[in-house]
């Protein structure tokens, strides 16, 4: 069974309370607690050894990577991060200098973005370090972004660049927190997730929660030097743009806008964001799908991003 069709399975006739607003199938849930103006946004994300990071990483990269993912879905909501609560599966002959490491990566970056961290707990992981991290944040009721909502006729536009993450971007991404705020508070924006799993995987997401389909432009995928250059230098590697179709972890944030908003979107983003590109990729369709229009025509696209569980081969 995939990573997908077990969540569905699991998470098809989950209890539920008058608290939830939006509960599974988002990037964070989010619940109402009575906080004048302001839901609540609720996430956990794991990091395992050898899924999520080698032998290789350094001890603050694990750590910034661990809590990272978490304030990375918190930004896809539009939301800010308050505190958070870290889980610590050691396996029985553990490094002490290392796990201090692991903290050290983790503290540093919630200090960047005021995050308390607020406990946890520790147990033992007989074969490999798992790291897992609850977050807890806010965010102001008419601002909340979901992937719900995507409108035919919509502007599709991502942040940054994509593919070749595995070449050192995983551990050492920067969440979009100060963009998805701005995006949040300044743009209309429909819909909104971040690029986890890879672009095609995480824009079906939308899709899906929308009701709707999607057309790329190939020529205006923003592609990562990495991912040109490891096609360039690996016979065995991904073309560039399945790259950045298909790569994981790219954590940049995937947003829809109406087409009118387009061109002042892009105006309003470099005069903030100078350093940072904003690239409209696509446009929202009514016909379910996604489809990419290159050179040779427009063709449908059967590719997703990263599952857990599938075979690698088809990754």
């Amino acid at each position: 069974m995939k990573e997908f069709d077990l969540i569905q399975r699991l998470t098809a006739n989950l209890p539920n309370n008058d608290s939830v607003v939006s509960g599974a199938g988002d990037d964070c849930a989010v619940l109402d607690l009575g906080v004048p103006g302001r839901y609540v946004l609720f996430k956990t994300d794991a990091v395992v050894q050898g899924i999520h990071f080698t032998a290789s990483a350094s001890q603050e990269q694990i750590g910034h990577k661990a809590l990272g993912r978490c304030l990375s879905d918190v930004a896809a909501m539009g939301g800010s991060p308050t505190a958070a609560l870290i889980t610590l599966a050691l396996p029985p002959n553990f490094d002490v200098a290392f796990v201090d490491g692991v903290y050290a990566g983790i503290s540093a970056l919630a200090q960047r973005f005021g995050v308390a961290i607020a406990g946890g707990e520790t147990t033992t992981n007989p074969e490999r370090l798992l790291i897992s991290v609850s977050v807890l944040g806010t965010v102001e009721r008419n601002r909340c972004v979901h992937r719900a909502g995507a409108r035919p006729g919509d502007a599709i536009f991502v942040t940054g660049q994509l593919g070749g993450s595995l070449s050192g971007k995983h551990l050492d991404f920067e969440p979009r927190l100060v963009e998805g705020q701005w995006l949040a508070t300044h743009v209309d924006v429909h819909a909104m997730i971040d690029v986890s799993d890879g672009l095609a995987g995480d824009l079906r997401h939308i899709l899906h929660s929308s009701g709707v389909g999607a057309e790329l432009l190939s020529e205006s995928i923003p592609i990562s030097r990495e991912a040109k250059l490891k096609a360039r230098n690996e016979s065995s590697a991904k073309p560039p743009l399945l790259a950045a179709l298909t790569d994981g972890e790219d954590f940049e944030l995937l947003f829809t806008v109406a087409s009118r908003d387009a061109v002042a979107v892009l105006d309003a983003w470099k005069k903030r964001f100078p350093d940072l590109p904003l690239t409209c990729i696509g446009r929202i369709t009514e016909t379910p799908g996604l489809k990419l229009r290159d050179k040779t025509g427009l063709r449908e696209i059967a590719l997703h991003g990263y599952e857990h569980f599938s075979d690698p081969k088809s990754q």
